[in-house]
Order: structure tokens, then sequence, then C-alpha cells
């Protein structure tokens, strides 16, 4: 390897370690402590439970709204800035709840604080890892950079349940949210950035490929959709129409089968926290492995992978009330699917509509996913109230069928739509 390769290969992945790193602290703090708040903000506030839970719909709900936005300004303003940007709205904001004392400002503060989350995660860092990656080496390095949040979970959920119960609400929402600037603002001004030019680009190579032929091949074709022409494609709309159902499924899952398992089917609480800390260790497998599995198999045959994975998930839980063992298989195997939806959208929309506007396109097709996320579990509920558990997780196994098979199709229909582009664009500079 030359001294010109291992200087773009450490520089490509020094931003993924970075990245790993915001995805452990800052995005962690802003994400996943938040519900152990909850119990004390409403005891020493006095507010309803019904009422302080609602700053997780209202969050949800502003920053799906705020994702396009964010991706058309990361087109215009410079990375380093709006990760910059992000730090401080996320970590920030954090931090603010600490000096709130009525509802309506956990409220305000909640939807800044996704704002900003969004902008450094969901957004910020596909968008990093899509400039810094090629097809062949991208899925690798998405899956080590969301193994962040699962790493720095493990951490912070101790860390936070000791300060609660040491320092209560107001003073950790302080801490937690001065570590989340501490972390989150040196590391964006020193490392994060995006590649200089093509040559920066770290590219990985196919099996039987030598690298210098990969990357003649990787740089053949200068190709991408604007926003405007995403949204004509019928393949767009087929991949939103998959991400709803995604979002759907996954809330489901993820929101009702602690209910499903201790009230309906009676199992000891301490069962059901084994069954949680089993999907958190094989989400951190899922998460690393399933980068590797976009990269080696091809988003197609990923998905179907995923696919798997999500229907034996939900049908072991939705069995486990015969065979209570089974509910282990169904955290194992969802924890495994987490890569579907944690990296799923983003490096689906890089192999489907390329660089070009590739903030954007994530930001506006995040809405989908995020709509049917807010919408699973509350549909989820409605079946069990009308009919039964039974019926509702029959529902949840149609909708994973409907997710993947628009998700396949449309990734089968922008292989070949994209194979022709290029074709035409490659043919172009020739005669050129």
């Amino acid at each position: 390897m030359s001294e010109n390769k291992k200087k773009k290969f450490a520089t490509g992945w020094l931003i993924v370690v970075a990245c790993m790193l915001i995805q452990a602290i800052p995005f962690g703090v802003a994400s996943n402590i938040q519900p152990q708040f909850v119990s004390y903000v409403v005891q020493e506030h006095g507010f309803t439970l019904a009422g302080f839970s609602l700053i997780f719909t209202l969050g949800t709900v502003v920053s799906a709204i705020a994702s396009p936005i964010i991706g058309m300004l990361f087109n215009k303003i410079n990375t380093k800035v709006m990760f910059l940007a992000g730090c401080v709205l996320s970590g920030g904001g954090f931090l603010a709840f600490s000096m709130c004392t009525e509802l309506w400002q956990f409220y305000l503060v909640a939807g800044v604080v996704q704002v900003g989350t969004a902008a450094i995660s969901s957004i910020g860092v596909p968008l990093l890892i899509n400039g810094w990656f090629d097809e062949l080496s991208k899925g690798k390095a998405m899956g080590l950079a969301f193994a962040g949040g699962s790493i720095g979970n493990i951490f912070l959920q101790s860390l936070t349940a000791s300060s609660l119960a040491a320092n209560g609400s107001s003073k950790s929402y302080l801490m937690f949210g001065a570590l989340s600037l501490i972390v989150g603002v040196p590391i964006t001004l020193l490392f994060l950035r995006m590649p200089k030019n093509d040559s920066e680009i770290v590219k990985g190579t196919k099996k039987g490929d030598t690298k210098e032929a990969t990357t003649q091949e990787s740089n053949k074709v200068d190709w991408g959709y604007t926003f405007k022409e995403a949204k004509n494609l019928k393949f767009f709309w087929l991949f939103g129409f998959g991400l709803f159902f995604l979002g759907m499924y996954v809330s489901a899952l993820a929101v009702q089968y602690p209910a499903y398992l201790k009230v309906h089917l009676s199992i000891d609480h301490s069962i059901v926290g084994y069954v949680g800390s089993i999907f958190a260790l094989f989400s951190l497998g899922g998460n690393l492995f399933g980068g590797i599995i976009f990269d080696k198999l091809g988003v197609t045959k990923g998905l179907m992978v995923a696919a798997v994975l999500a229907f034996i998930s939900c049908a072991a839980l939705m069995f486990s009330s015969h065979i209570a063992q089974l509910a282990f298989v169904f955290a194992a195997l969802k924890g495994l699917s987490v890569f579907a939806y944690m990296m799923g959208p983003s490096i689906l929309t890089g192999s489907f509509f390329g660089q070009k506007d590739f903030g954007a396109i994530l930001g506006t097709v995040q809405i989908f996913f995020a709509i049917g996320f807010a919408a699973g579990s509350a549909v989820f509920g409605f079946l069990v109230d009308k009919f039964s558990y039974e019926m509702a997780w029959s529902a949840i196994l149609v909708f994973i069928v409907i997710c993947y098979g628009s998700l396949i199709l449309a990734s089968i229909g922008m292989n070949k739509l994209n194979k022709e582009r290029k074709a035409s664009v490659e043919n172009q500079n020739q005669a050129a």
C-alpha cells in the first residue's frame, strides 16, 4: 500500500472513530437516557406521566419535519459548521432541561434537542460515511459508526441511574448536557470534515478484483440524482412506502414486547429484563455485522437477510405464548436485524440516488420512517384492544412482508435504472 493510500485509509477510518464517539455520547445522551428521567421529573415537578411522556412524540415529529431542511442545509453549509451547530443544539438543549420548570418548556427544549440530534446522527453521520467511503466499503464503516451508540449506551445507562439517585433530575440534566458538549464540540472541531477530493475516498475491492481495477471502476462515472429528479421516480415513492412500514413494525416490536411478556403472558419481570439485555447485546452485533452484510452481499440480498431475521423474530415473539423461551429468540434476532433501520435508510439512499443531493433526499425519506414509527405502536394497541394480541402480531408480520417486499422491489428497480444511467453518462463522456 502506497503512502498516499495509507494516509487516506487512516483518515477515513479516523472519521469513523469520530462518528462512533459522536454516537456514543452526544447522540446517546439525547436519545438513550431520557426514559430514565421520566419518573424523577414527574415526581419532582408534579407532571402527569402521560403529559411528560409527550416529549418523546413531539421530539420525533419535530425531528421528522426538520430533517429535509437539515439535509438541504448540509448541501449549502460546511459540514463542520453543521455538526457544530447540531452538537450545541443537542447537548446545550439537554443541559437546558435542567432549567425547565413548566411542561411547555420541556416540550420546546425536546424539539430543539432532537433537531440537533438529527444533524449529528441520522443525517450527519451517514453523510460523512457516504462521503468518505465507496459502495464496497461504506457498509462496514456505517456499521462501526452506528455501533458507537450501542457501546456508549452500555455505560450511559448505569451512569444515569446512579446520577439520578444521587443528584436528582435537574443536576443530572446539567451534567449529561455538559458531557455531550465536552465530547461533541472538540471532536467536531478537530476531526470532522468531508474529503477534499475523490483521491481521499476509501475504496473497497470485490473478490477477485485488483485494487487498481476497483479504483478505476469507482471513478469511471460521476453520477447521482438531484432531489427533484429523485422524487419524480416511482421507485423513490416505493422506497418511502417501504420505510413507512419499516417504522410501523419496528415501533410495535420495540415498544410493545415488555407489556406483552409481562402483563399478557405473566412472565416474571426479571426474565423480561433479560430479554431486553439480550436484545441490547445482539443489537451491537447487528450494527457491527450488518454493514458487512450490505458490503459483501449487496443491498438487495442484504434486505433479504434483514427480512428473514425480522419475520422469524416477530413469529418467535408471537409464539412465545406457547413456548416462553422463544422470547429469547425474538430478542436475539431482533437485535441482529437492527442494521435494517439503523443504517438501512442511509445506505439505501446512497446506493439508489448517489451523492449529488444525498442529504436532502435522506432527510425527506426519513419522514416516511418517522411517521411509521410514530403510528406503529398506536396501531398495534388499537388492534389489541379491538381484537387480540394474536391478531396484532399477525398484522405486524404482514407489515414486515410489505416493508421488505417494497424495499427489495425498489432496490431491483433502482439497480436496473442506475446501470442504464451510468452507461449513458459513460457513453457521453467517451463521446466528448
